[in-house]
C-alpha cells in the first residue's frame, strides 16, 4: 500500500516537472508567422466563406469582380467567362490590363525585380482599390480577392494583353512558378486569368453552370450596357449566353416580373447622387408593383448582393412609406376608413432593385451581407423621397393603382390578424394545444426532433407504426393543400390543412406572427408518393414554406424524403432502388458480374478495368443516340447523312427551300448570313411595292426572322467519343449499324454470343442483369409495410434526404411564380421546352 502511494507521488512530481518544461518552451519560437498567402491556405473560410460549393464559386466571383471594377471605372466593355474541359475556369476582360512594370518598393524589400503583376497576385491587401483616384467605387475593397484565388489554386496562369504584347506568368498554390515573360504579340488589351482549384483544400472543384449564370446575369443587369459572355466547354447541353441589358436595373425588374401581371407597364426609375461622408454616393432604384401578394426586393452595394439589407434598404422603406402615406392622405384616397396602412402593406406585390455605389462601404464581415453606413441610409431616403413624390404627382394613374393596392393589403392584413387570433384562441382551448392529426414524439428539444408531413392517412398509418417514437413525429395531410401563390394570408389561414401544419410547427406565420425560436422540429421532412400527384403535393408544400415561412428554408430546416421506386430481390437478398439511373446502373453491374468480353481478332479477354471502360463507352454512345432521338433525328438517319469527306452533320437547319444538314460551324454561319441577305432582299422588294403615302418609318426597319436550327452535338464531345471508340477499333456507327462481328460476350458457363452492334451488347448486359431477379415497383407509400418504410425512408442510418436550400433567390421566385402563379402562358412555354426530357409520365 505504501509503495503504491509513493509511486503515485513520484508520478505527480514527474508530471509537474514535465508541465514546467512545457511552460518554459512557450516562448518567441512558439509564435508562427504565416508567410505570403499561407494564411489563406490555412484558413480559407475567412477569405472565401468555405471550401465547398459556395467557396468554389466565390473564387470565380473574385476575379469577375475585378473585371467589373474596370467596367465601373469606364475602361472595360466586355467580360468572357469560360468553364474549360480540364476543370479550370478562365476569366478575361478588355480593360487596361494589370500593370506589368517593376514595383519599386517591393523590389527593394525582396532584393530582386518584382513586377506589379506578381505583387497583385501574391501579396494580401495589395491592389488599386485603396487609392480613390484609381477606382472611385469597388466591390473588392480588402485587396484579397485575386490573391486568394491564386492561393487556393494548384495552377494559376495570368495573361496580360498590353502594349501589343502578351505577358504571362504562372503560379501554383500562391507561389510564382515562372518569371513574367512575353509569349507573343496581340492587338487586344486586358487581362485573362485561368485557374485550377486546389482539391487538397477545396472539397468541391466542379463549377456549376447555373450558379455562375445567375451571378453573371445579375452583374449584367447592375452594370448597364456591359457584355458578359459565358461558355461551358464541358457540356453541349448548356447554351452559350451573352448577358447584356441596355435598360440596366429597369430590365432587371421587368425580368423579375415577366411571369406576373404588373399594375403599370414601365417600372419607376429613380437615380440620384448625393455627397456622403467619404465622397459621392450614387443611388439607383427601379420598382414596379404587380398583382401578386409577395414582396421581392433585391439590394446591392457596389454590385455586391446584401441579402440581409442594411441602411440603404431601411432608407428606401422609410421613404416609400412616408411618401405613399402623404399621397394617400393628401388625396383622401382612404376616405373614411379607420384602418392604418403600414410599410408592409405598401410593399405587397412590389418588385424592386436597389443599387447604391458607395466609395467606402462598411459591411458586416467579409461576407458583405448587410450594409452599415449610416450616411447612406439618409441619402437613399432623401433621393427616394424627392424623386418618388414628383413621379406620383406627375403620374396620378400609377399613384392611384399603388395606393389602392396598399389599402387592399391593409384590409387583408386586418382579416389575417383576426383569423390568426382566432386560430390561437382555438389552440388555447385545446388541452394539448396541438392538432389531433399530429402523432408527436417524446423528445422536447427541437434540435433533435423531426416531423414527417405525409400524404394520406394510409401512408400516415404505416409511418406511425414504423417511426422511432422518441424523436419522430408524423403529420398526415389529406390531399392537396391550398396553392398559396394565388392567395392572401387571410385565405391561407382559413385552409384547414394549412392551419394544422401551422399549429403543429408552432412557430406562427406572417411578418408579425412568425417566431423561429418557437419552431418545434428542426427537421421538417416532406414525404410523398413518387408519382405525379406526390410531386404536385410536394410543390404545393414547398410553395407554402417559401412564401409564408421563408426562414425555414433559409435556415435549412426543410427536407424531402426519397422513398424507393423499386425493391429488387435476387437469391433472397433485397436492395431498394431510388431512381431510374440507379436501377440502370444496378442492372448493368449485375449483368457484368458473370460475363467477359473478347474483341474480334484478339485472343485474350479484356481485363476488368478495360471491360468497365468499354461498357462506359457503350453507355456514352447510347446517351448520344438518345439525345439525337429527342431532337427528332434517328441515329441511322444521322449516320447515313455523313458527307463525302466523312463528316457527320452538326446542325439541322430550316431554310426557305427546305430542311437540310450542315456539317460545320463556318458553313452554318455562312448560311445564316445568306438567309439574312435573302430576307433583306425580300423586305426591300416589299417596301418598293408599298405606295409612298402608306409607308411608315416602322415599316422601313428591317427585322430579320430568327433562323430555325437544331445543334445536334458539340464538336468536341463527338470527337472525344470517337477517339475513345477508336482505341478499341470501333466506330460511332457501330452503335446500331451492323458491319461485322465486333465483340464476343462469353458467359461463365461457357456460352458465347457474338455481337455486331454496341446496342445489342448493352441490351444483352441489362437482360443478363435481370435474370433471376424479382422487381417490385412502388407507386405509393401506402403500399409499403411499416418495417419497409422505416428501413428505406425513415431510418437515419439508411435513409436519403434532400435538403432544401436557397442558392438563387431570383430563380426560386421565378420558378414558383411560373409553376404556381395565375399566368398560364409561361407554364406552357416551360412544358414545351422540357417536354422531350420527361420520363415515367403517369397518364
Amino acid at each position: 500500500m505504501q509503495e503504491s502511494v509513493l509511486d503515485q507521488e513520484a508520478e505527480k512530481l514527474k508530471m509537474k516537472e514535465e508541465n514546467a518544461v512545457a511552460a518554459k518552451e512557450y516562448d518567441a519560437s512558439s509564435i508562427t508567422v504565416l508567410e505570403g498567402l499561407q494564411a489563406v491556405r490555412e484558413r480559407p473560410g475567412m477569405y472565401v466563406g468555405d471550401t465547398s460549393v459556395a467557396g468554389l464559386h466565390q473564387l470565380v466571383y473574385e476575379v469577375v469582380d475585378n473585371c467589373i471594377d474596370e467596367a465601373m471605372a469606364g475602361y472595360c466593355t466586355a467580360i468572357y467567362v469560360n468553364l474549360n474541359k480540364d476543370g479550370s475556369a478562365s476569366i478575361e476582360d478588355n480593360g487596361r490590363g494589370i500593370p506589368i512594370q517593376k514595383h519599386e518598393k517591393e523590389s527593394i524589400r525582396q532584393g530582386r525585380d518584382v513586377s506589379a503583376l506578381e505583387v497583385v497576385m501574391t501579396i494580401l491587401h495589395a491592389g488599386g482599390k485603396f487609392d480613390k483616384n484609381t477606382y472611385k467605387v469597388s466591390g473588392g475593397l480588402h485587396g484579397v480577392g485575386v490573391s486568394c484565388v491564386n492561393a487556393l489554386s494548384k495552377k494559376f496562369v495570368a495573361e496580360v494583353f498590353k502594349n501589343g504584347n502578351v505577358y504571362e506568368m504562372e503560379f501554383s498554390k500562391g507561389k510564382p512558378q515562372t518569371p513574367l515573360k512575353v509569349t507573343g504579340t496581340t492587338d487586344k488589351r486586358g487581362t485573362k486569368i485561368t485557374f485550377w482549384p486546389d482539391e487538397t483544400i477545396m472539397t468541391a472543384t466542379n463549377f456549376d453552370y447555373d450558379i455562375l449564370a445567375k451571378r453573371l446575369r445579375e452583374l449584367a443587369f447592375l452594370n448597364r450596357g456591359i457584355n458578359i459572355y459565358f461558355h461551358d466547354e464541358r457540356s453541349e447541353e448548356k447554351d452559350d449566353v451573352n448577358f447584356c441589358y441596355a435598360g440596366g436595373i429597369n430590365s432587371f425588374v421587368s425580368y423579375l416580373n415577366e411571369n406576373k401581371q404588373p399594375l403599370f407597364p414601365t417600372p419607376i426609375y429613380i437615380k440620384g447622387v448625393r455627397e456622403g461622408g467619404d465622397g459621392p454616393v450614387e443611388v439607383e432604384i427601379s420598382m414596379q408593383w404587380n398583382d401578386t401578394f409577395n414582396e421581392v426586393v433585391f439590394s446591392y452595394v457596389n454590385n455586391i448582393s446584401t441579402r440581409h439589407g442594411g441602411t440603404h434598404f431601411s432608407g428606401f422603406s422609410a421613404a416609400l412609406t412616408r411618401v405613399l402615406n402623404s399621397y394617400i392622405k393628401a388625396h383622401n384616397i382612404l376616405k373614411n376608413d379607420k384602418i392604418g396602412i403600414t410599410g408592409d402593406d405598401m410593399r405587397e406585390g412590389l418588385t424592386a432593385v436597389i443599387s447604391v455605389k458607395v466609395p467606402n462601404p462598411q459591411f458586416e464581415g467579409q461576407t458583405k451581407q448587410r450594409l452599415g453606413n449610416s450616411d447612406v441610409g439618409s441619402i437613399v431616403q432623401q433621393v427616394v423621397g424627392e424623386e418618388l413624390t414628383t413621379i406620383l404627382d406627375e403620374n396620378p394613374s400609377i399613384a392611384k393603382a399603388i395606393s389602392e393596392k396598399a389599402i387592399l393589403a391593409a384590409h387583408a392584413r386586418e382579416a389575417a390578424r383576426k383569423a390568426r387570433d382566432l386560430t390561437l384562441r382555438k389552440s388555447a382551448l385545446d388541452s394539448a394545444r396541438l392538432p389531433g392529426k399530429l402523432t408527436d414524439c417524446q423528445e422536447k428539444d427541437p434540435a433533435f426532433c423531426e416531423i414527417y408531413i405525409v400524404e394520406g392517412d394510409s401512408a400516415g398509418g404505416s409511418a406511425k407504426m414504423g417511426r422511432d417514437r422518441r424523436f419522430q413525429a408524423i403529420l398526415p395531410i389529406r390531399g392537396k393543400i391550398l396553392n398559396v401563390e394565388k392567395a392572401r394570408l387571410d385565405k391561407v389561414l382559413a385552409n384547414q390543412e394549412v392551419g394544422t401544419m401551422i399549429a403543429a410547427l408552432g412557430c406562427g406565420i406572417g411578418t408579425d406572427g412568425f417566431n423561429l425560436e418557437k419552431l418545434r422540429y428542426h427537421k421538417i421532412i416532406i414525404m410523398t408518393d413518387a408519382d405525379v400527384d406526390g410531386s404536385h403535393i410536394r410543390t404545393l408544400l414547398l410553395t407554402f414554406f417559401y412564401r409564408n415561412m421563408p426562414a425555414l428554408i433559409e435556415n435549412q430546416f426543410v427536407y424531402i424524403a426519397q422513398p424507393p421506386l423499386y425493391k429488387v430481390t435476387r437469391k433472397k437478398k433485397s436492395q431498394y432502388i431510388h431512381s431510374e439511373k440507379e436501377m440502370d446502373d444496378y442492372l448493368t453491374d449485375l449483368g457484368l458480374s458473370d460475363i467477359s468480353f473478347k474483341l474480334e481478332g484478339k485472343e485474350d479477354v479484356l481485363d476488368e478495368a478495360e471491360r468497365k471502360t468499354l461498357v462506359q463507352m457503350i453507355l456514352e454512345a447510347e446517351s448520344f443516340a438518345i439525345r439525337l432521338e429527342r431532337k427528332g433525328i434517328s441515329f441511322r438517319e444521322f449516320i447515313s447523312a455523313k458527307n463525302a469527306e466523312g463528316r457527320l452533320p452538326q446542325f439541322q437547319i430550316d431554310l426557305a427551300d427546305g430542311v437540310r444538314f450542315v456539317y460545320s460551324t463556318s458553313e452554318f454561319e455562312a448560311l445564316k448570313k445568306a438567309d439574312e441577305v435573302r430576307q433583306r432582299s425580300i423586305h426591300e422588294e416589299t417596301i418598293r411595292e408599298i405606295p409612298v403615302e402608306e409607308l411608315t418609318e416602322e415599316m422601313k426597319i428591317f427585322k430579320p426572322k430568327r433562323l430555325h436550327f437544331i445543334e445536334l452535338y458539340e464538336e468536341n464531345s463527338l470527337r472525344d467519343l470517337q477517339e475513345k471508340l477508336s482505341r478499341y477499333g470501333l466506330m460511332l456507327e457501330d452503335y446500331s449499324v451492323a458491319r461485322k462481328n465486333l465483340i464476343t460476350v462469353k458467359e461463365d458457363e461457357g456460352r458465347e454470343h457474338p455481337f455486331a452492334t454496341l446496342k445489342e451488347i448493352g441490351d444483352f448486359i441489362r437482360a443478363n442483369g435481370r435474370k433471376g431477379i424479382e422487381i417490385q415497383r412502388y407507386k405509393g407509400l401506402g403500399e409499403m409495410n411499416a418495417d419497409q418504410l422505416w428501413e428505406t425512408t425513415m431510418d437515419p442510418a439508411k435513409r436519403t434526404l434532400v435538403k432544401i436550400t436557397l442558392e438563387d433567390v431570383v430563380a426560386a421566385d421565378q420558378m414558383f411564380t411560373m409553376l404556381m402563379g395565375e399566368e398560364v402562358a409561361p407554364r406552357r412555354v416551360f412544358i414545351e421546352k422540357h417536354a422531350l426530357s420527361v420520363e415515367n409520365l403517369d397518364i
